[in-house]
């Protein structure tokens, strides 16, 4: 298979976790799921709107039981972070909308399946896999981004062991239309040592005292203020025991963050596909461009930056998957394939020229959707600190 071969499995790189002939027929589904999609896209104009279609549509085709366990619905005993990076490096050469609408049922729901109650995740992890629950990971705050246990929203315990949340979350993926929020919150009682703890909550969409206020950003994607004033959560809607949200914040974001790479990689394998594409059929100088030494010296240089990350995606996610991930690798094939996306991406809009930032083609669209890529779930540079950690203070 050549390098632009549209299957990951078939390129034999000996670092895919799982059954071979699984992973294929995954793909397989992917592959009409997405061609379904292009032959009939949906409007995103309406970002709201384009995320509950693509829920719905994610759910008919049985790809959102690939973000819960088998005993709720889901596709595999336990989340397989294999799985998560071939479902978003096709999705993503679709769609960033609706690369996001799934991997936000994952993220808004994950610590759910690890720490809720057992009445909460028979009732609301099979609503995420039938595609009945939109939801959101309420962590980030305007002063806590990549610090985020300068959080200062606060859960005050109330009568009956809940308690009433206040504060405010900032760029919330679904926030506009969640109707099922995990929210992390400071807890008012202090643990050992005096130190601030942090708790993990369900919170409803209609609550009563949260409100939601949408936020524009360059990409069709769905994101928000979240406010909340005396939000009252029952007992039962604590996901962990108290403390334990920090710890289940930082699960969620180590379960999917591999996952960010392989997002990356398919906004890469698009925009290759069109630069490739668009070089041999353009003629300037009587010859296809494709045939200029310069020009393909330049995709060279990208493609091998591409295929590289790649690697270390999938070396990351099948770690995962054996259970003997380092927190270093995870974060050497985010830095690395978002780094490399931005700039195959850029050498793709440069190689059509005014064309590639005519508003609506294609190219145009990944250079707006990969930017987020690097800022969420750890910026590039937390990556950096992850591995440099790793370099000298073992």
């Amino acid at each position: 298979m050549g390098l632009l071969s549209s299957h990951v499995v078939d390129r034999d790189f000996g670092v895919v976790a799982g059954d071979p002939t699984e992973l294929r027929a995954l793909e397989d589904q992917l592959q009409a799921f997405c061609a379904a999609l292009e032959a009939d896209p949906i409007d995103e104009r309406d970002d709201v709107a384009a995320t509950r279609t693509y829920v719905t549509r994610l759910a008919d085709a049985g790809l959102l039981r690939h973000v819960v366990a088998a005993r709720h619905g889901g596709a595999s005993p336990q989340l397989r972070a294999t799985d998560l990076c071939l479902v978003r490096q096709w999705l993503a050469r679709t769609s960033g909308a609706l690369d996001s609408a799934f991997v936000m049922q994952g993220l808004g729901s994950y610590a759910i399946g690890l720490a809720g109650e057992a009445p909460l995740q028979d009732r609301l992890l099979p609503r995420v896999a039938a595609g009945q629950e939109i939801c959101a990971f309420a962590l980030t705050e305007p002063e806590a981004g990549s610090d985020v246990a300068a959080m200062t929203t606060t859960a005050t315990p109330v009568p009956g062991g809940g308690v009433r949340l206040d504060g405010t979350k900032c760029f919330i993926s679904n926030a506009p239309c969640a109707s099922s929020y995990v929210v992390f919150a400071r807890e008012a009682v202090l643990g050992d040592g005096g130190k601030p703890r942090h708790g993990a909550f369900w919170v409803p969409g209609d609550a009563k005292g949260l409100s939601v206020t949408p936020i524009r950003v360059i990409a069709p994607h769905p994101i928000g203020t979240v406010d909340m004033c005396g939000v009252e959560v029952p007992a039962h809607a604590r996901i962990g025991p108290p403390g334990d949200g920090l710890r289940l914040a930082f699960a969620t974001l180590e379960t999917f963050r591999v996952s960010v790479g392989a997002a990356a990689l398919g906004f890469a394998d698009r925009a290759l596909a069109t630069a490739v594409s668009h070089l041999q059929a353009r003629v300037q100088f009587g010859r296809p461009l494709a045939t200029q030494q310069g020009l393909r010296f330049a995709l060279a240089d990208v493609a091998t930056e591409h295929v590289a990350a790649q690697l270390l995606v999938y070396r990351a996610a099948a770690a995962r998957d054996r259970g003997n991930a380092s927190a270093d690798m995870v974060a050497m094939a985010k830095l690395a394939a978002t780094e490399a996306a931005q700039r195959v991406i850029d050498r793709a809009v440069q190689s059509l020229g005014g064309l590639g930032v005519t508003v609506g083609s294609v190219t145009e669209r990944l250079y707006r959707e990969i930017r987020a890529l690097r800022i969420y779930e750890g910026t590039s540079e937390i990556q950096k600190l992850v591995i440099a950690r790793a370099l000298f203070d073992a």
